[in-house]
């Protein structure tokens, strides 16, 4: 995008500073665009204002060489929100399916052609129901991610962005939220049980309670001192901080019912959360944050609904971390945790295992230098004793003073004399 093509932007994006450059590298293989920060080239985080600037500065920026394109980051402070529609165009003849062209007729919003050229980017105003925030190959997001932005413009939508709540809401209703048969079932993406999901359906949990009375259920289980300690930041008891992270998102599932974006509104109030939350680790773009929750609720077996019989000793039942299927009057550890658990330990393993390595090989090295100094410091006692037997041919060298001479200390230390 060229200097030139600012003007073409929509002004709601132009007018705010939060523009960051990316940078494309391979990771796992994968490419990955890694958020960049203008001028210093290092990491920008979505959540760290101090790491965006102006459009004008970030394009120059892109456009020395050092960053591939340019991106927008969303906030709580905009209305804007992002619909990432992904595989759904053919690069080489522009054509596009018909879920794409649906949601992008009825957004009627600026929209533009993403870098890999085989999705959209639209941006709209509006407020991001709750709930999921994606489903397969689309996703929503209004605060703490970036939108790459290429200004390839898809000329048959508007060039501003529009305000589209009610559109807004349809589409995440009928694609994001509820029952897609083209899609994952939500057995597959939330682990739910057997006995809550049928053959031919999908059962989703609305746990339609405000945030304070969710966070009071738990607090009120009977792991609810756990539940406590967590969200407050206390990460006793647990062997890391990536541990202590599962721990608390496990739980978080379970009460959402398995809403991502609410398991990750709620960790982002905690004590817990820190800036590797929104550090990408992934060759797929994911975030730490991303991949933690996404294994909280695939791995968590039950969730609470509401609207079944709620009593305390349903509650109660639960393992600290997070619930599991089985006896409930002798509660197993939580499957999730075990394995992120088991994952850390393997990496801790092999990272102990390397610096074991590096410092075998660092004690060969000192080992081999200390023999090398020995034999130069041998060689200097020899010539020391032949200058010295020169110039004083008459030298009884069993004298007392043998072992004060420089040579005899020279020995001692080369030969290990006593």
């Amino acid at each position: 995008m060229s200097e030139s093509t600012i003007s073409m932007l929509p002004e709601q994006l132009r007018e705010r500073n939060q523009w960051v450059c990316w940078r494309e590298e391979s990771r796992d293989g994968k490419p990955t665009k890694i958020p960049v920060t203008p001028g210093s080239g290092e990491f920008a985080s979505s959540t760290d204002p101090d790491t965006w600037t102006s459009v004008e500065i970030a394009l120059k920026y892109a456009d020395s060489g050092d960053a591939d394109g340019v991106g927008f980051v969303f906030t709580d402070d905009d209305p804007i929100v992002g619909v990432d529609l992904d595989d759904c165009r053919d690069p080489e003849t522009g054509d596009v399916d018909d879920r794409a062209q649906d949601i992008i007729a009825r957004l009627d919003s600026y929209t533009e052609i993403s870098p890999s050229g085989i999705g959209f980017h639209v941006l709209i105003e509006g407020e991001l129901p709750d709930g999921r925030n994606r489903r397969g190959t689309i996703e929503l997001y209004d605060t703490a991610r970036f939108f790459t932005v290429t200004g390839d413009h898809l000329e048959e939508t508007p060039g501003r962005v529009a305000r589209r709540q009610d559109a807004l809401e349809a589409i995440h209703r009928e694609y994001v939220q509820g029952t897609d048969t083209g899609a994952k079932s939500e057995s597959e993406n939330r682990g739910v049980t057997s006995e809550q999901v049928s053959t031919d359906k999908t059962v989703d949990i609305d746990v339609d309670l405000e945030d304070e009375e969710l966070l009071e259920k738990a607090r009120n289980a009977s792991n609810g001192s756990k539940f406590e300690r967590l969200w407050k930041g206390n990460t006793a008891g647990y062997e890391s901080q990536s541990e202590a992270d599962m721990a608390l998102c496990c739980l978080l599932a379970f009460w959402t019912g398995g809403d991502h974006t609410r398991v990750d509104r709620l960790f982002r109030q905690s004590g817990i959360l820190r800036e590797k939350w929104d550090d990408v680790h992934y060759a797929d773009g994911s975030t730490y944050g991303d991949k933690t929750i996404e294994r909280a609720i695939a791995n968590t077996s039950e969730f609470y609904d509401p609207d079944a019989r709620d009593d305390s000793s349903e509650a109660s039942s639960r393992e600290s971390e997070s619930p599991t299927t089985g006896d409930r009057d002798e509660p197993a550890k939580n499957h999730a945790y075990l394995v992120e658990k088991n994952r850390l330990l393997s990496d801790r393993v092999d990272d102990l295992e390397a610096t074991l390595k590096e410092k075998d090989d660092r004690i060969d090295e000192l080992e081999a230098t200390n023999e090398l100094l020995r034999e130069q410091l041998r060689d200097c006692q020899e010539t020391l004793e032949r200058r010295e037997q020169t110039s004083n041919p008459e030298m009884d060298e069993t004298s007392a003073d043998e072992d004060n001479s420089i040579w005899g200390r020279v020995r001692r230390f080369a030969g290990g004399d006593n």
